[in-house]
């Protein structure tokens, strides 16, 4: 399976009964290099991926100033250090699991909830970890 199939078909599905989506997701290396992602999905700087990688080596870094994509800021929320960074900007945010090769990324909005994107996001993110990627 392709990487691109991944997003289009695992994080750009519909959302159970609803039919909402995910606003934009992407499958990054740990290099900042795309290997697949959402039309949408914003065009990141290289200095957001290694603060978001410096997040998952020390936890609470990007508490103090927010988490950057695409020169949008999130203010970082709850998460699981070194797995998952979590993060809220109005009635939307972003989820990023770590995998052991790279970075899945969900944006949400509404009507989708923080909890669906998770969902959506952890999952995939759960199946690569036992894939080994």
């Amino acid at each position: 399976m392709s990487w691109q199939t991944y997003v289009d078909e695992h994080l750009m599905c519909a959302i159970e009964e609803t039919g909402n989506h995910l606003t934009s997701a992407a499958i990054v290396g740990f290099d900042g290099s795309p290997w697949a992602q959402s039309s949408t999905f914003p065009q990141f700087k290289q200095p957001e991926i290694e603060s978001i990688m410096k997040e998952f080596d020390e936890p609470n870094t990007l508490a103090p100033t927010g988490l950057f994509l695409g020169g949008e800021k999130y203010m970082v929320i709850q998460g699981e250090p070194g797995a998952v960074i979590r993060g809220k900007k109005g009635p939307g945010g972003v989820c990023v699991k770590k995998t052991n090769q790279a970075l899945i990324f969900g944006i949400y909005d509404e009507p989708v909830t923080p909890g669906q994107c998770n969902m959506i996001v952890e999952r995939l993110g759960d199946y690569l970890v036992e894939q080994g990627i």
